[in-house]
């Protein structure tokens, strides 16, 4: 188990993503919400058990929503640095 924290950019991808959802459906915002919570609940279980997007850097996909969970692993920590449209603009996280 590692500690997960999260860089206020994915912090301001999450809450983008929260409201885009919460503006259509109070229901599916909750649910994004509580997926979120699980996806990081996995990535700090076993951080290594999720592929390589590339050489620094793994995603975990979210279920039922089209968002992977962008992190990399530093010391006992998974630091998130992304909370990324799986279909839109590809790698926007990727100088952060």
């Amino acid at each position: 188990m590692v500690d997960v924290l999260i860089a206020s950019a994915a912090e301001r991808d999450f809450t983008e993503a929260l409201r885009w959802y919460a503006e259509r459906s109070q229901r599916a915002a909750e649910g994004f919400e509580a997926e979120f919570d699980r996806t990081l609940a996995s990535i700090g279980a076993d951080p290594q058990r999720f592929p390589h997007c590339d050489d620094r850097h793994r995603y975990c996909l979210m279920r039922r929503y089209p968002f992977q969970v962008i992190y990399r692993e530093q010391a006992d920590q998974a630091v998130i640095i992304a909370v990324a449209h799986a279909k839109r603009e590809p790698g926007f996280w990727s100088d952060r």
